[in-house]
């Protein structure tokens, strides 16, 4: 099986200027994701999406390959989907490649493991998915907020039950993605057909937005590095 992983990363962002190139642990954001998927056997191209020339130099001198985005499909609006047609389409026009499946990994979740990648991929063998979303479990009792009215949404609050009586709750984390290209070009979405949920623990589903983010991924990182 050819499975491919694709990185976006944009030059841009709001909450962290130059986000995928913060340091996190002694090394730029992005580098954990590509190092993610050195550690995976399965996973036998690792691309680089991005408008930067910066994230391009450090992509490559840690084994990635780069793919030039361009800047119709680079902006705050862009969808992340336009990437990965971008690239699909960019390796087959050039290479005649075309992956059995795509690893669809956000450089904004850098406490991922990398068995979390291969536990998904041998999820999705076992249960011939055709997609696949990473997800942390949630136990909290949410409330929805809809033109100034509440209402409470993961469970009734006029019959309040123990949190183990509560139905599972999956929250999807935004780390990983896995889909067959079918999915991708059928429906312009990432997820599609027979969709699998892979479970990631809730301490690695960080992802990092603000920069208080990246300052509680450095503890949890270095929670997790023997002394």
């Amino acid at each position: 099986m050819q499975i491919l992983a694709i990185i976006p990363a944009r030059g841009g962002s709001k909450g962290i200027p130059k986000k995928n190139l913060a340091q996190l642990g002694g090394k730029p954001l992005l580098v954990h994701s590509i190092e993610h998927c050195q550690q995976v056997q399965a996973i036998q191209r690792i691309v680089v999406s991005t408008d930067d020339t910066e994230i391009a130099r450090v992509a490559q001198e840690h084994g990635a390959e780069v793919i030039w985005r361009p800047a119709e499909i680079s902006g705050d609006a862009a969808s992340s989907e336009s990437a990965l047609h971008h690239v699909l389409n960019t390796l087959q026009a050039n290479d005649g490649y075309s992956p059995d499946l795509v690893a669809f990994l956000q450089a904004t979740s850098p406490l991922r493991q990398p068995r979390d990648l291969q536990n998904a991929i041998d999820l999705m063998i076992r249960e011939n998915a055709d997609s696949a979303f990473s997800y942390c479990k949630m136990h909290g009792k949410l409330w929805h907020r809809q033109q100034g009215v509440l209402d409470s949404v993961s469970y009734d609050y006029r019959n309040r039950q123990p949190r183990q009586h509560m139905p599972e709750e999956l929250l999807e984390n935004g780390s990983f993605f896995l889909f067959k290209p079918w999915v991708l070009q059928q429906f312009d979405n990432r997820l599609g057909g027979k969709i699998v949920a892979a479970e990631m623990a809730y301490a690695d589903s960080l992802d990092v937005d603000e920069p208080p983010d990246l300052l509680l991924a450095e503890r949890l990182l270095a929670s997790r590095t023997p002394a």
